[in-house]
């Protein structure tokens, strides 16, 4: 019984994206370990930007720099 917790920013993912996200995870356990689809649980949690960090920064601070 597989559980995949997938955690975006929360910058508009669309319903459509988000079903995509979760046929195509749940595909790839059935095609990598030969897991049963009815018994795969895949959740999104949307984070705030103000509560995501990447090297030691905020991410939106992280993203200006990186565009640099």
């Amino acid at each position: 019984m597989p559980y995949v917790n997938i955690k975006i920013t929360r910058e508009g993912a669309t319903d459509a994206q988000k079903a995509r996200l979760i046929k195509g995870v749940t595909q790839l356990l059935v095609d990598v370990l030969a897991k049963t689809p009815a018994t795969t649980f895949v959740v999104i949690d949307e984070v705030a930007m103000e509560d995501w960090g990447v090297g030691g920064l905020p991410v939106e601070e992280y993203r200006k720099l990186a565009k640099r």
